[in-house]
């Protein structure tokens, strides 16, 4: 079980690829925040290994939403009270993440997980990584280059 912000959701909802997930993962939770973000140009149907989870008000979350947006927020006070691990990309929220003593992984974390449990072939990774870069989506060239040179 993890949770999940919402860069990693909407490149593989977008490319049609929550298979990459679902290899890992037997449930997903997702703040309510996060599942609006992810639906803002059309409703998204969740897969039955998702789930919307209502984040109550606290003090961390307050405290967040001074420096993330409200998604990332949410996501990082959901992992810690479930004392779960989270998927997130963006830098800044990875390194509060951790300080609130959350395990992280991000997009290129899942395909390397895929890769190494047999999901995924490199080159089928490359093409995926690819068609993300093509539609926009933007991932460090050196971290891609990276993971490859560490399966």
């Amino acid at each position: 079980m993890i949770v999940s912000d919402n860069t990693s959701l909407i490149i593989l909802f977008d490319l049609k690829r929550t298979d990459l997930l679902s290899n890992l993962f037997m449930k997903i939770y997702i703040p309510s925040t996060v599942y609006k973000e992810i639906s803002v140009k059309k409703e998204i149907a969740l897969p039955s290994f998702m789930a919307v989870v209502e984040v109550e008000e606290s003090n961390d979350l307050t405290l967040l939403r001074k420096l993330l947006d409200d998604g990332e927020s949410e996501a990082i006070v959901l992992a810690k009270e479930m004392k779960l691990g989270l998927i997130i990309d963006e830098k800044k929220g990875r390194k509060i993440a951790v300080n609130y003593g959350v395990e992280i992984i991000g997009l290129l974390g899942l395909i390397y997980l895929n890769i190494k449990k047999g999901h995924m072939t490199e080159d089928s990774a490359k093409l995926f990584l690819d068609e993300a870069l093509a539609h926009g989506y933007r991932i460090n060239k050196k971290l891609i280059l990276q993971m490859f040179k560490s399966l």
